[in-house]
């Protein structure tokens, strides 16, 4: 089971490294990790996917409200939540493929941000699963090289984390 855990903590050194090293003592394991700052300078939201059954999640959920500079921690629901992530890939420029390439670009709404005579940077984003499916599409071609960020969520509507 996936699920999607947003965490608000204070913006501090070693924050992370408290949460990521919690993980690694309960032995779970970290789909993606997205870290940024927020709206208030003075604090960070984390937004962390994981696979596991829904005893092991409340209990890594009860564990991380108990971590220092952790001042929210919320299960971001599926269908209740806006989920994004960004991918940059690359992959050869050959006549035989650039056709299908620029396509399937088009077709997954991504754009091509760099073009060189030997390969093409592909930018693409969107929900976790219409990245893979671009990441699928394009394997067969060629991948050189790619980053991904990781799951960006935000619950809809007026749901907020420590409103001010």
């Amino acid at each position: 089971m996936r699920s999607v855990i947003a965490v608000y903590v204070e913006n501090k050194f070693g924050v992370l490294t408290r949460v990521a090293g919690l993980f690694m003592r309960k032995g779970f394991n970290i789909d993606s990790l997205a870290v940024g700052e927020t709206e208030d300078p003075q604090y960070s939201r984390m937004t962390i996917t994981l696979r596991g059954e829904e005893s092991a999640r409340e209990q890594i959920i009860h564990q991380l409200k108990k971590l220092h500079n952790v001042k929210e921690v919320k299960l971001l629901s599926d269908g209740e939540t806006v989920e994004r992530e960004l991918l940059l890939l690359k992959v050869r420029n050959l006549p035989k493929t650039r056709t299908e390439v620029m396509a399937a670009t088009d077709v997954y709404r991504g754009k091509i941000i760099d073009y060189s005579t030997d390969s093409m940077v592909i930018e693409v984003t969107g929900e976790p699963l219409k990245i893979q499916a671009f990441i699928d599409v394009m394997q067969p071609i060629g991948i050189m090289e790619m980053g991904r960020t990781g799951t960006v969520a935000l619950a809809r509507g007026a749901d907020v984390l420590q409103e001010k």
